[in-house]
């Protein structure tokens, strides 16, 4: 019974997922642009530049950052994750994050060590704050003149020696937010199946820089490379960009333009919320991940209507299953679903809605699976078949159909 209803959640947000979740990645980047200028640097090798930010211990720092996200989204899901800037609305930093999906962003950070964070989401005059001080998170939206709060006295309570226990709450995924803990998950996780080297020397923050270079080994991905530029002095990483295989811009680049690394004073991190906000409480059960554009997805007509009114539930029983490895694993999902998508183009009578969601899937493909629609973008692609079988990965529209050949 337990594993159903994992397997039916890992099925309700597998689309989310697929089009709202790298959100949390691009924030997770914060700390865009590299200056003009290779410096002269000494020659590193790539094991010795890994060691360098493993020991790096820098926990204080503010500056500035840019963060630009081009994921090529199309236009549906590009409204259904919010367009604009970050300010307006709910203070919920989960209905924010979704938001870094698009476009450019400028941020300002601080940090104090575990217990103290702040992110400043600029979008013109309209301002808003992510602020971790001890027991207390703190989101305010300016232009709405919100404020969200979360208390995690147990938290504080038990201190570091209870890192990674429990469920996550918005302090945690701050800290891991951090760019060294971003670089160090994303070395962890190269394994075998990634090519890692140094780059070419590089300024960013008006800081020497060096730049680990990481590709994957094999083809069938979209990822052509990930670069993370690495202070040479205490090893810090200051620009991370993830660089497509089919070429253009880069779909992130999120890195200092400022930096200091001297320790922020302690009223950076002070808040008190502004006489006639709107103050509401977060709670410590809510799920994590979820913000309101997953909500919006997936109650949207045309795709209540792929799934015979069972949203991504998988409730007839559906399994979600890992294949491949590295950066080309694909999630194979069984979503349940009530009716096929020739159904619902034949239809005469189903909403208009179900018709431009199968629009905004992109081109049909066939294979021995049968027929499906690829849902595309320039780094997590879908395949939803005409059974009601979802694949999707960081790979490209012919990895996912010979996987779904492969697994039919």
């Amino acid at each position: 019974m337990a594993t159903n209803a994992k397997t039916r959640k890992a099925a309700r947000y597998a689309v989310p997922v697929a089009v709202a979740g790298v959100a949390a990645a691009t924030v997770a980047m914060v700390p865009a642009f590299a200056n003009s200028g290779s410096p002269d640097l000494p020659k590193v090798t790539a094991q010795q530049l890994i060691e360098k930010v493993a020991a790096s211990d820098v926990q204080q720092l503010s500056g500035s950052a840019k963060i630009s996200t081009d994921l090529g989204l199309p236009t549906l899901a590009s409204g259904l994750l919010g367009g604009g800037g970050v300010a307006g609305g709910s203070a919920n930093p989960e209905d924010k994050i979704a938001q870094l999906a698009n476009g450019t962003h400028t941020v300002r950070v601080a940090a104090d060590g575990p217990d103290r964070q702040k992110l400043t989401f600029v979008d013109g005059k309209d301002e808003y704050s992510l602020i971790h001080n001890g027991a207390d998170v703190w989101g305010y939206d300016s232009k709405a003149n919100e404020v969200w709060h979360e208390k995690d006295t147990e938290g504080a309570a038990q201190g570091k020696d209870q890192q990674g226990k429990g469920h996550k709450k918005t302090a945690d995924r701050m800290g891991g937010a951090s760019p060294q803990q971003l670089a160090q998950d994303i070395l962890k996780a190269a394994g075998p199946t990634t090519d890692v080297s140094v780059g070419d020397t590089a300024q960013v923050a008006g800081r020497d820089a060096y730049q680990l270079v990481l590709k994957p080994k094999h083809g069938g991905s979209t990822v052509g490379s990930v670069k993370i530029a690495v202070d040479a002095k205490n090893g810090v990483p200051l620009r991370v960009q993830l660089l497509a295989a089919e070429g253009g811009k880069p779909i992130v680049d999120a890195g200092f333009t400022k930096v200091d690394f001297a320790k922020p004073s302690a009223d950076t991190f002070a808040f008190t919320p502004p006489k006639g906000a709107k103050v509401t409480e977060g709670s410590d059960h809510a799920p994590g991940g979820r913000g309101k554009e997953f909500k919006g997805l997936e109650s949207f007509p045309g795709l209540d209507a792929l799934t015979g009114g069972a949203g991504l539930d998988g409730g007839k029983g559906g399994e979600t299953k890992v294949l491949g490895e590295g950066w080309s694993t694909i999630a194979r999902i069984d979503t349940g679903a009530g009716k096929s998508l020739k159904d619902i183009e034949n239809d005469k009578n189903a909403p208009k809605e179900a018709k431009q969601f199968l629009d905004s899937l992109g081109g049909k493909v066939s294979g021995k699976f049968g027929e499906g629609r690829v849902f595309k973008t320039r780094l997590v692609n879908a395949l939803i078949t005409d059974d009601g079988k979802l694949y999707v990965g960081a790979v490209t529209k012919d990895a996912l159909v010979k996987a779904a050949d492969a697994n039919k």
